[in-house]
């Protein structure tokens, strides 16, 4: 072996040794957590990136810090893109696991090298098996969020802060989500449940989908009097309970929330919808939806300042707030987003 080769040799030798080295010093620690399911789980410290498979997780991350995403569960709308930052907007769209809307990508998954799954459940019962040993085999930590009501985000947000070192923020977002469903308890509790109005729920482009009074999809309803006007079972999570026109004019709602704007355009100009009480009185009303619904599909943190739009509107005058105003302090909160009154307008009265 000449000299030129054994000294080739001894400086790959080296050049390998101090690159194990560098990646020992750079390797994170770990600690242990406890998740919302009572797991133990071993984190990477830091997490730096983290992924949520599910609407619900990847929604909240938006408001906790969006720059700890690794990707996107769906495309952002281009009419969305200006509440989002730029190095947002440029992620990944990797989807969601186990069936949750658009199939995740895995191989764009694993690209995108999470240090942190955040899965979403809405109850502390016994893990699924199943689901443990598919989420094993990404070899990525995973912990569970629970939220089985909009009452379950305060805790949501000190977990989250606890878990990824964003403990400052997140108990300001808890606390405005605390505040708010007391401050909305509190006006409720104030007006006797004879004289709280009556509301239907009109999804689809016709109006005439709608949810049953115990479904997740109208928990605000709940919480705003308990006066949703379809009193049924649900049937399945999904929802989209068929009603007809008959039904909705027999049920002689005081309101009326729309999910579609194509429907709450010609709700007003359809003389068979003239019919229903809500509708003579001029109560209808369009849900918000940019970037987030504040109602409904998905329930996200938005139903915190969805519940103080829809108490305005159905107790104007036991609760009155200026919602312009409360809503450019929600988004700036919440998503760090600044909006001018009249841009915040256009947002609630598209």
């Amino acid at each position: 072996m000449t000299f030129n080769q054994k000294s080739i040799q001894i400086i790959a030798a080296t050049a390998l040794l101090l690159l194990l080295s560098v990646c020992a010093a750079a390797a994170v620690e770990a600690r242990t957590i406890t998740d919302m399911k009572g797991r133990q789980v071993s984190l990477p410290d830091p997490v730096r990136k983290v992924y949520a498979p599910s609407p619900y997780g990847s929604y909240i991350m938006y408001s906790v810090d969006p720059s700890m995403l690794a990707g996107l569960i769906f495309p952002i709308k281009e009419e969305d893109k200006k509440y989002f930052p730029k190095t947002v907007q440029s992620l990944p769209v990797i989807g969601s696991l186990f069936g949750q809307g658009q199939a995740a990508n895995i191989e764009v998954l694993l690209k995108a090298r999470p240090d942190l799954l955040i899965m979403w459940a809405t109850d502390k019962s016994a893990i699924n098996q199943k689901t443990e040993e598919s989420l094993k085999k990404l070899n990525i930590p995973f912990v569970y969020a629970v939220a089985g009501s909009l009452a379950d985000y305060p805790e949501v947000y000190l977990f989250l802060g606890k878990v990824l070192k964003r403990e400052k923020r997140t108990k300001r977002l808890s606390l405005y989500c605390k505040n708010t469903l007391e401050e909305i308890k509190g006006v409720v509790n104030r007006i006797p449940p004879g004289k709280r109005p009556s509301v239907y729920y009109a999804e689809g482009m016709d109006g005439l989908s709608t949810e049953c009074d115990d479904s997740i999809h109208v928990e605000l309803l709940k919480l705003t009097g308990d006066r949703d006007v379809h009193r049924c079972h649900t049937s399945c999570h999904k929802g989209f309970e068929k009603v007809s026109l008959e039904q909705v004019i027999l049920y002689k709602p005081d309101v009326i929330i729309v999910q579609e704007k194509v429907f709450f355009d010609k709700v007003f100009k359809d003389p068979a919808w003239r019919n229903v009480k809500a509708v003579r009185e001029k109560r209808v009303y369009l849900i918000p939806r940019h970037p987030f619904n504040w109602f409904d599909r998905p329930p996200s943190f938005m139903r915190i300042l969805g519940l103080k739009w829809l108490t305005s509107i159905l107790y104007p005058g036991e609760y009155k707030i200026d919602i312009i105003k409360e809503a450019n302090n929600f988004y700036r909160l919440f998503l760090g987003v600044e909006l001018s009154a009249d841009e915040m307008r256009q947002v609630i009265y598209p």
